[in-house]
């Protein structure tokens, strides 16, 4: 082991990423395509190693956030790929925008309006698209603003639009009636975009919501949880790979002489004679404190894995299990304890520390080694 794998050491598997890809494009039968969500630095796990693995698997349609996340992905990519911006573009960069490529996502009539008259040429303005809100009630053009763009038909023809998209609120919930009415209601824009925009492509379906079936998936499904093992159908077998491994090393492995507390605030005791290793990695490090007395981890002893239950509040740096349950020849092989692995799910993690996979796989710091394999 390298000094710096002493820091923590958190293993990507991108063979797992490219596996996970093949797996939501193989869900899609009506000839769509399977693009890739790579913002937030592909939820964390570095876009530069992540990016190129899944252009390799035939992705040709990333989405990022925002404008420098896709000027950076196109200075990765080859140039047939599309790099769409999910928040699109800030007023005054439209220009540098459409010279580097990149598709911005408008949601507003004053947003398409300064687009064609800031990126045209020729009678064209440079390619972009439109959000419209379907029900999520976020970033998106309202219904009556939609329907009053649609009447600025020459607008609409010179925008150049790529693409209409809306989201999900709800796919990760295949029963939730909200699936349905936004699916409809976005149907109807759809329908009615191309009575303007004849080759105007649609996107909907998230990771999840690929998973609702084939009418949700439209021309282009944009899956990016899943892409990086997070479960797309809760409640449900994972049929995605495990694509993370985070070890966190041994600091002081102590026997506890007399009944005490651990940790800040004293929220958790341990009795007499228990076992507790303290490791390298704390909040700082994504370790939400959230999952305090709550989170488990595997104790590594050579190729054994032995789970074991975290105990008091999570620190900036460290973090402490309880051990007792090992053997005293297990305790003296104990090197350190993985928090992330295929049993020890990102999801799992999730539900430990109150939220989701999404929010554990971005909060994971730059303090570990990573090593891509």
């Amino acid at each position: 082991m390298t000094e710096d794998e002493r820091e923590g050491l958190l293993s990507i598997d991108l063979e797992a990423v490219a596996a996970n890809y093949a797996w939501l494009n193989s869900q899609l039968k009506r000839g769509g395509r399977c693009g890739a969500v790579v913002k937030a630095d592909a939820y964390g796990l570095g876009a530069a190693e992540v990016a190129p693995v899944l252009y390799r698997a035939g992705c040709r349609d990333f989405f990022v956030s925002l404008q420098y996340e896709g000027e950076q992905l196109a200075a990765l990519l080859p140039a047939d790929v599309r790099i769409v911006l999910l928040t699109g573009v800030r007023p005054g960069c439209e220009q540098r925008c459409a010279e580097a490529g990149l598709i911005p996502v408008l949601v507003t009539t004053e947003q398409v309006q300064s687009w064609v008259a800031q990126t045209s040429a020729n009678g064209v303005a440079a390619p972009c698209a439109l959000k419209v809100d379907s029900g999520m009630t976020r970033l998106g053009m309202g219904a009556t603003e939609f329907s009053a763009l649609l009447q600025q038909r020459e607008l609409l023809r010179t925008a150049n639009l790529q693409m209409i998209l809306s989201h999900l609120a709800c796919a990760d919930e295949p029963a939730h009636p909200q699936n349905r009415r936004q699916l409809e209601r976005f149907q109807r824009s759809v329908e009615a975009l191309r009575q303007v925009c004849p080759d105007v492509e649609a996107s909907l379906a998230n990771s999840s919501g690929i998973c609702l079936g084939e009418e949700y998936h439209f021309d282009v499904v944009r899956p990016g949880c899943a892409l990086y093992g997070v479960n797309p159908c809760p409640g449900y077998q994972n049929p995605m790979q495990p694509v993370v491994n985070l070890y966190l090393p041994l600091l002081q492995l102590r026997e506890v002489e007399a009944d005490c507390a651990v940790g800040y605030g004293a929220t958790e005791s341990v009795a007499s004679g228990s076992w507790l290793a303290v490791v390298r990695g704390g909040y700082a490090d994504g370790l939400l404190r959230t999952q305090s007395g709550r989170g488990w981890g595997q104790a590594v002893i050579g190729s054994e894995r032995v789970t074991v239950p975290m105990r008091g509040r999570v620190s900036m740096d460290t973090t402490v299990f309880d051990v007792s349950a090992l053997s005293p020849t297990q305790r003296a092989a104990l090197t350190g304890i993985e928090i992330l692995n295929s049993v020890l799910t990102v999801d799992r993690m999730g539900d430990a520390a109150g939220t989701i996979g999404y929010e554990i796989l971005t909060s994971l710091g730059r303090r570990y080694c990573r090593r891509y394999h």
